[in-house]
């Protein structure tokens, strides 16, 4: 979800930008810094372990914009008053609401 976030918001972008993405995602901010990211596509998308790294496409994709942007990448915590991620948050929930009422799943019934 978190990966899917940061694509669709640089798809956004009408022009080549300078960005700070704030993300509450570890996972995505330290693919993206630490080069975690580009060493799996070397290694044909599989993990430092020999494993398979998960969502490749997904992070194919993204290190394609991130070749378009200059993007820094800010890691803050989750649920901690940040006034945006508390937003990006409660849209999310109505979001996931709306998809479980149209389908009929009840929440903690997957």
């Amino acid at each position: 979800m978190e990966l899917t976030g940061v694509i669709e918001a640089l798809r956004r972008l009408k022009e080549p930008c300078e960005v700070v993405l704030t993300s509450d995602s570890r996972y995505v901010c330290d693919a993206v810094t630490k080069g975690w990211a580009e060493s799996w596509r070397r290694k044909g998308w599989h993990k430092a372990d020999g494993k398979p790294a998960l969502n490749a496409d997904l992070w194919e994709t993204l290190l394609g914009l991130l070749a378009e942007h200059r993007v820094r990448f800010q890691w803050i915590k989750g649920h901690a008053g940040h006034p945006q991620n508390e937003r990006c948050d409660h849209l999310a929930v109505t979001e996931s609401q709306k998809y479980r009422n149209a389908t009929g799943k009840r929440k903690g019934a997957e």
